[in-house]
């Protein structure tokens, strides 16, 4: 009973601070991307039930990772572990889902009184497709002179850029250098993916979504063999993270409508689409379990040989 409230106070507190955490990194992200692009004349519209969504999968995937290294550190024993993670991580993901869906729209996160300007100093360079042009004002000023260059043609010198001689290239929002390494942006791409699965479902029926979400949850708390793969809890919880990297990148190549479609032509009689991710997520879950009990079947009978 002390580990079951230990368990529950540990998902419960890293599920809610996770989210946060994701839902702060979410902000951050969506102002400094508008920030990136010049001239910025627009104002920075985020709706926080969105970017709440879109924080979901990380907190979900994180907690669950974070817990399952817990039970195995504190040797709680693998059927209370699975049980455990699975209904408090239905219970998080789907009443905050189910909760932020009822909200509707929302306002948006931060609405300014005025634009918000970000201006570059005379001699910016915005490049595009093989394309250049300097500025020669501030960037602020959309229809100041400016120098273009295009691929195989010479310089061309703009001082208005309007009229029937003047419009090769006009000074559309550019975004600056993205330095961003490729496996953070790619694990932002598949989170955002599998929140707007997650959020269409959602939206589509209660059943659909409940489905999904427990096949998927399901599909987590049964990874908890791996954290048993060493006797050095930090190389699991790396083997974990990896495993866990796997599931994600999965899930969206899953819930891609060719993928549905192309595993639909093979799967006997007239299965639904929406049944299909959620059926596969629980045919691995009921295998992973399944080798879980094999694994704690041989091992007291090796020990006992020994």
């Amino acid at each position: 009973m002390k580990n079951l409230a230990r368990l529950t106070l540990f998902f419960s507190l890293n599920f809610m601070l996770l989210f946060l955490a994701a839902l702060i990194l979410g902000l951050l992200s969506a102002w400094i991307e508008f920030a990136r692009f010049i001239p910025t004349e627009t104002r920075p519209g985020t709706d926080l039930i969105e970017l709440a969504f879109n924080a979901l999968p990380a907190a979900l995937y994180l907690s669950v990772l974070l817990t399952l290294s817990y039970t195995a550190r504190r040797a709680i024993s693998i059927p209370a572990a699975i049980a455990g993670v699975l209904v408090l991580g239905s219970v998080f993901y789907m009443g905050l889902s189910f909760g932020m869906s009822r909200f509707g729209v929302m306002e948006v996160a931060f609405r300014p009184v005025s634009a918000l300007h970000v201006q570059g100093e005379p001699g910016l360079i915005l490049s595009r497709s093989g394309s250049a042009m300097i500025l020669l004002r501030e960037s602020g000023d959309a229809w100041g002179p400016r120098v273009v260059s295009i691929p195989g043609q010479p310089l061309i010198y703009q001082e208005v850029p309007l009229g029937p001689n003047n419009t090769i290239l006009s000074l559309h929002p550019l975004p600056f250098d993205d330095h961003t390494p490729w496996f953070i942006r790619s694990l932002g791409i598949d989170f955002f993916l599998n929140a707007e699965e997650t959020r269409s479902r959602l939206e589509d029926s209660l059943f659909s979504f409940g489905m999904y979400a427990f096949s998927l949850i399901l599909l987590l708390a049964s990874m908890r063999f791996v954290f048993g793969l060493s006797k050095w809890p930090l190389a699991n919880l790396f083997f974990g993270a990896l495993v866990f990297r796997g599931i994600v990148a999965l899930e969206g190549f899953l819930n891609a409508r060719e993928i549905n479609a192309l595993i639909d032509g093979f799967l006997p009689g007239n299965l639904p689409p929406v049944f299909i991710t959620p059926a596969i997520f629980g045919a691995l879950a009921v295998l992973f379990m399944f080798y879980t009990l094999l694994i704690h079947a041989v091992r007291p009978r090796r020990s006992q040989d020994e």
